[in-house]
């Protein structure tokens, strides 16, 4: 698109449970917030103001959403680039939000509509939840009346009608739920999730010292997303949520869990219920007839924590930003590619994709499934939520309730999992995950302990259901992981897999596994023993796997960069007129670099993917030395570990150090082994837990496949890498990736984030050109396609 599509934009605007909203006019825009904003959502508005300003436009807020739309006046105000500086961190919305009944009212929208014509504005960007997004196509819909009536009553112009005769509307969803029909995740939610699992980590450390019951209360009046997910990553005992309500009986089903899991010398048992949690009858369960039930029935020490709005506040996390940053820019991308005859659309997250959806079917099939469990057809309901969360809750079911030993019908089959290459959180909520799938598969698992070199020496071990109890929340690797490859122990390994019966291998690791993997396969000619299903799941800081767009563990990296960053950001607004350089991890790979610097809000971000020179950074330099002139005294810029062999963190530091004199002072830091480490994030703990679990499913079809035959497997398809591929989720065999690597740098050849290197620098304020992206076109809501979808 670059600059040459200079197109105006003309409202943008924010509603429904958390409503930020920008406005255009050929050149302007509006933002405006309803309802109580997600943590995220100045992300969102930051990216819209400056993505605006960049095309050409002038930018609005709207203050206090669709009340401020109809009171006018000093509620609709121009934006300028610094009016959204130092706001990516702040949670909230900086433009206030709050419910409207005027807005319900036609007399409200005619005041809104009179408001937005005076200021030229016809573009409307809304980010809040349905009922927001409701009211903003309601107001399009009606857009040309208002303006005939408002002409009649002498209000407007006929040539303002003229000039102005068709309301644009693009929608971005702000809740902390997850509970809108069409996108993957909304603004917010995954904000909400840190704060949930920091309270059940805090929770879980008083069991060391007492042995007692926690029952949590989470918010989601109408949607179990956030005590689902919660309750995943955090292997809760059992959960409540308004879309499955527990079976007739569950009160007994219930108590016989926790005393079983108490037997097995658990010390904590967690409890978590949706706020919105019902029986079959629809019937309220509350979290005090739960601490009761417990007390009574088991006489266990129970306590009740009731999380409340804690879960709106605090940072957005590393997710939530870049999430809003890429939908901000694709809203205003749509406004500008908007034609009068365009219906309003909702910008969402499909897999890692941004896509536009009609936003009157999403908001359809959102209140379609209250409607399911208003009559109780609560099959319909978790069904209309999205094949992510049904995915979910058969992944919680699978992993929380074992069935006893005489119901599972045994494989005979031993499989093993390794952890390979250095740690990364969430490897542990992956092996557990694989452990109880395959348990509940009906096979034995074994433990591999210390990587490859562990393999050769026979560190191995059967691993049982309860062995792997509170892994989820642990970071680093239980098992044990080495950098060593396989080639030089193969005799080794392969006497070890005989020895032990091998009938399949998980291997969860970053290249070092992959490596390990195509040396496992080459090495089928040699060894029979190899001939067996084997997968890897990617695990690393790196996120450098070629066949998936995510690793394991990239989130949790990415959130320590960025909450580096916020701190030292802060101590720059003191001191004022200073420049921090900040080294990251990720061997030649720049994703932690340039995700990190969107995230953070950098200036500049040095990565080995795009080359740079002398003059590249001289023209970093002359843009802070002008930067420093505004009100944002201060630069940040991130460096790749290895982006260039002769431009290091020291030379970078010392030029901008030179040549800052007299305007900026510098500060460097190497952030360092800080970002392998840590308690993994939510994001980690769920993909790893459910990327895990479908490997699992996968060897397991492999192995009934051969059950009986004793075939051996010496196709290539048996050994895949399973990873995440735009919105896909893919087994993809590990001999056809090799043609898509870059064996020396150990990279992908393309990687996917390489497309949002223009939108960091944008929104940092440089004159790049930005490609179109591939949403352009308006998407039925559901598509039901052959591909296993690969919700994040």
């Amino acid at each position: 698109m670059g600059r040459t599509r200079k197109r105006g934009l003309r409202g943008v605007a924010s509603a429904g449970r958390a409503v930020s909203g920008a406005a255009f006019h050929p050149r302007a825009w509006k933002l405006v917030s309803e309802e109580m904003g997600p943590q995220g959502m100045n992300a969102a508005v930051r990216a819209v103001v400056r993505m605006g300003i960049y095309v050409g436009a002038k930018v609005y807020f709207i203050y206090e959403g669709y009340q401020g739309m109809v009171d006018g006046g000093s509620n609709i105000v121009e934006a300028n680039w610094e009016s959204v500086s130092s706001i990516l961190q702040v949670g909230g919305t900086i433009i206030g939000s709050a419910r409207c009944r005027d807005f319900r009212t036609r007399e409200g929208r005619l005041k809104a509509a009179c408001n937005l014509v005076q200021l030229g504005i016809t573009s409307l960007c809304v980010i809040g939840g349905d009922g927001s997004l409701t009211g903003a196509h309601i107001f399009q819909t009606e857009w040309s009346g208002l303006l005939e009536e408002l002409a009649r009553d002498g209000k407007i112009s006929a040539e303002q009608v003229q000039k102005h005769g068709h309301l644009n509307v693009v929608g971005m969803v702000g809740s902390i739920d997850n509970d809108f029909c069409g996108t993957d995740m909304t603004i917010g939610t995954d904000s909400a999730l840190h704060r949930i699992i920091e309270v059940v980590d805090a929770i879980m450390t008083t069991a060391q010292s007492h042995q007692r019951t926690f029952v949590l209360e989470v918010m989601g009046r109408h949607c179990g997303y956030l005590a689902l997910v919660s309750a995943l990553a955090c292997g809760a005992d059992w959960v409540f949520l308004p879309e499955s309500p527990p079976e007739e009986g569950w009160q007994e089903n219930m108590c016989v869990k926790l005393s079983e899991n108490r037997a097995r010398k658990k010390r904590l048992n967690i409890i978590i219920v949706a706020e919105g949690a019902i029986d079959t009858q629809n019937k309220p369960i509350t979290s005090e007839q739960i601490k009761e039930l417990v007390v009574t029935q088991l006489g266990y020490d129970t306590r009740v924590t009731i999380l409340g709005h804690v879960q709106r506040g605090g940072t957005p996390s590393a997710f939530d930003r870049i999430l809003a940053s890429r939908m901000g820019v694709e809203a205003v991308v749509a406004l500008l590619q908007a034609t009068p005859e365009t219906p309003a659309c909702v910008v969402s997250l499909s897999g890692n994709q941004a896509v536009r959806l009609p936003l009157m079917e999403c908001v359809q099939m959102t209140q379609e499934v209250q409607k399911a469990m208003d009559e109780r057809r609560f099959k319909d309901a978790v069904q209309l939520r999205g094949r992510s969360f049904e995915n979910n809750l058969n992944t919680y079911k699978r992993l929380a309730i074992k069935l006893p030993d005489s119901e599972i019908p045994k494989s005979n089959c031993n499989v093993g999992v390794v952890n390979v290459g250095a740690p990364a959180a969430g490897m542990n909520a992956a092996v557990r995950a694989a452990v109880r799938v395959g348990i509940s598969e009906g096979h034995k698992m074994f433990a591999v302990y210390d990587g490859f070199e562990g393999f050769a020496k026979g560190q191995i071990k059967e691993i049982g259901w309860g062995d792997v109890g509170g892994w989820t929340g642990q970071g680093g690797s239980i098992l044990g992981t080495k950098r060593i490859l396989p080639g030089k122990y193969l005799e080794d390994i392969a006497a070890q897999m005989r020895t032990h019966g091998i009938s399949a291998l998980l291997i969860i690791g970053g290249f070092e596994a992959y490596l390990g993997l195509l040396e496992l396969l080459a090495a089928r000619q040699k060894h029979e023993e190899f001939c067996v299903p084997m997968v890897m799941v990617p695990a690393t800081v790196s996120n450098n796997v070629p066949g998936s767009d995510f690793s394991i563990g990239a989130d949790t990296a990415l959130n320590t960069i960025t909450d580096t960053c916020d701190r030292i950001k802060q101590s720059a607004s003191g001191t004022k007129r200073r420049v921090f350089i900040i080294e990251t991890m990720g061997g030649f790979c720049g994703y932690l670099a340039n995700m990190g610097g969107l995230a953070a809000g950098a200036d500049a971000a040095y990565i080995f993917e795009e080359p740079f020179d002398i003059r590249d950074l001289q023209s970093n330099v002359e843009h802070l030395t002008e930067k420093m002139k505004t009100s944002i005294q201060r630069g940040l810029v991130l460096r790749n570990e290895s982006c260039s062999e002769n431009y290091t963190t020291d030379f970078i530091y010392q030029l901008y150090s030179e040549e800052g004199k007299g305007v900026f002072d510098c500060r460097k830091n190497v952030l360092g082994h800080m970002q392998q480490g840590g308690a993994p994030s939510p994001f980690d703990r769920n993909f790893g837990t459910k990327i895990s679990a479908r490997a699992m499913q996968w060897i397991s079809s492999k192995l009934r496949e051969s059950a009986g035959k004793g075939k051996k497997f010496l196709s290539e398809d048996s050994v895949c890498v399973l990873g995440i591929s735009k919105r896909t989720l893919l087994f993809q065999p590990v001999a056809e990736l090799k043609k898509e690597t870059d064996f020396e740098h150990r990279i992908p050849k393309e990687q996917w984030w390489l497309k949002l290197r223009p939108l960091m620098k944008i929104l940092a304020k440089y004159k790049v050109s930005f490609e179109v992206s591939d949403a352009s076109q308006l998407e039925p809501v559901q598509p039901h396609g052959a591909e296993e979808p690969a919700a994040i």
